[in-house]
């Protein structure tokens, strides 16, 4: 057989094939970039959400614990600005109801962690005005970070070391942080501030996982009496990523079964409510006619000049370090 026989074959046999072949990656092509744009909307949807999670009316009560995370999260705003961010970069309009009811089946559940406790909004059972029973996505009551030990005593964390005790040796019920509770109460958790720390988080993490499962597992029951055949599962969350979400208020969405071609879009999203405040730092003059520069939270009986947002900065512009720390010493 000739050489150009051969490549008549070998064109004949396996052109089709390299035609299915580029069509195959032009989709997968398109897969990704709805992938990225899905991916986009719910981080977008999640951190709006955070961020209306410190929007309150009643800042006054968080001095209460004297503690740098205590917020009350507004969880109902929250979700209004996430669904609301989420609808448009989703490309559904605001009265589109069966749209936006359409992309909730698609959100097996969603998480709001507080300072002392956590609220899921899933799908629940509630009974309508006719006396029947129906399924809806409302939230949870607050659930507690509660812990418990072989002598019935038993512990409600919060996301950082103020608990709440009960002590089943005298019946008493403690509040307050466990540095000072140590002395006062003989729960033996308290006595160690490692051990303490490790069972807080490992207690955090395991109470909403267990309880997103539960209600991820009935998902997937009210899914399939509504004719969806994905199985919606609880994500597989690192450790270290599940160490930095329970650091502080926030929001975790999961959306999955999102169908992609012949995969399925599977996501979640992390977001913290907490805005950390950059410093500011003074650009001042000494007595002496010294330039200096410091942070907006020190004093210093200077002649302030200029504001800098970086240390770079300031020393750019001559000034030498002050520090509050150790206001006699200067930079090198």
């Amino acid at each position: 057989m000739k050489i150009t026989d051969l490549a008549i074959v070998f064109t004949a046999i396996f052109f089709p094939l390299l035609l299915i072949l580029g069509f195959r990656y032009e989709s997968l092509e398109d897969i990704r970039y709805v992938e990225m744009k899905y991916t986009a909307a719910l981080r977008s949807a999640v951190q709006d959400g955070s961020t209306n999670l410190n929007r309150n009316e009643t800042q006054s009560f968080e001095a209460a614990y004297d503690s740098k995370k205590f917020m009350r999260a507004d969880k109902d705003q929250a979700m209004k600005a996430f669904a609301q961010t989420l609808y448009m970069n989703m490309g559904i309009e605001d009265g589109d109801s069966a749209s936006q009811a359409a992309l909730w089946w698609y959100i097996p559940a969603l998480v709001v962690l507080d300072y002392d406790g956590y609220f899921i909004y899933a799908l629940q059972s509630y009974t309508n005005a006719t006396g029947e029973e129906e399924m809806r996505h409302q939230w949870t009551p607050k659930l507690p970070y509660a812990w418990s030990d072989g002598e019935g005593n038993s512990v409600q964390f919060t996301l950082d070391s103020f608990v709440r005790v009960y002590e089943s040796s005298s019946s008493r019920w403690y509040a307050g942080w466990r540095h000072e509770l140590a002395g006062q109460s003989g729960v033996s958790l308290l006595q160690n501030e490692e051990t303490f720390e490790h069972i807080r988080r490992i207690t955090i993490v395991n109470a909403v996982q267990d309880r997103l499962a539960y209600y991820i597992q009935r998902h997937n029951e009210s899914a399939l009496r509504n004719g969806m055949t994905y199985i919606f599962t609880l994500p597989v969350i690192s450790q270290e990523e599940w160490v930095n979400t329970i650091d502080d208020v926030g929001m975790l969405a999961f959306v999955q079964g999102i169908p992609l071609g012949d995969r399925y879009y599977n996501n979640y999203a992390i977001g913290g409510a907490r805005l950390v405040k950059s410093p500011v730092y003074f650009g001042g003059v000494d007595e002496r006619g010294l330039k200096y520069y410091f942070r907006d939270d020190c004093s210093f009986p200077f002649q302030v000049e200029e504001t800098f947002s970086h240390p770079k900065e300031a020393a750019a512009a001559g000034y030498r370090e002050r520090s509050c720390r150790n206001p006699g010493v200067l930079a090198p």
